[in-house]
């Protein structure tokens, strides 16, 4: 395992018991950013560093019992609390890299992704990896349910030029790694950004 792997490993290890109390009001952001994918009964959808799987239930409804819908994480623990919190009801939980995904080329509708960008090792690489397994036409949901500026003073921080997810960034980031940007929002209270995947 790489460095950056076992770092993002022992962060979220070290959180996961208490990441839902810590964020208890955030399923509504998490609900409204699902439905702006447009998903439809019956399509496959991954959430793609799932977590504790607090979008499992909204992209359960919205693909309905006809879908399917798979979580995937690196850190056991945020799998275990997404359990415990019955969540696993909601998708199959795969112990997974979003960099290597188990899953074949072109196999899904769409990837909802909750505040990835900023764990991978390899930002163009990995969302190339996630381009792999969406088909053509399918959706990308870059999701995080504060904006970046919030998020930053959370953190005690400036918002930088080099922030991967400021739009000037991101776009050709995206571009290059199989996605076209068709949706940019940055607001105080949520981060979106969609993509369709290039054929």
């Amino acid at each position: 395992m790489s460095d950056d792997h076992t770092h993002v490993q022992e962060f979220f290890t070290a959180r996961a018991d208490g990441w839902d109390r810590k964020f208890p009001d955030d399923g509504p952001a998490y609900a409204a950013a699902v439905a702006e994918l447009g998903l439809r009964a019956g399509a496959r959808v991954l959430d793609a560093g799932c977590g504790t799987g607090r979008a499992l239930p909204p992209l359960r409804a919205a693909v309905g019992p006809s879908g399917a819908v798979l979580g995937a994480d690196l850190t056991p623990a945020m799998l275990e609390a997404a359990v415990r919190a019955g969540r696993d009801a909601d998708g199959q939980l795969l112990l997974a890299d979003v960099a290597a995904l188990p899953l074949r080329s072109e196999s899904l509708d769409a990837v909802f992704a909750a505040g990835l960008i900023a764990h991978l090792p390899h930002p163009a690489e990995n969302l190339r990896e996630l381009a792999r397994v969406v088909r053509p036409g399918g959706m990308l949901a870059l999701f995080h349910p504060i904006g970046r500026a919030a998020l930053a003073a959370r953190k005690g921080r400036q918002i930088t030029p080099d922030d991967l997810r400021a739009e000037p960034n991101l776009r050709p980031l995206l571009a290059g790694s199989g996605w076209r940007m068709t949706t940019y929002a940055d607001e105080n209270d949520r981060f979106l950004a969609l993509a369709v995947r290039e054929s």
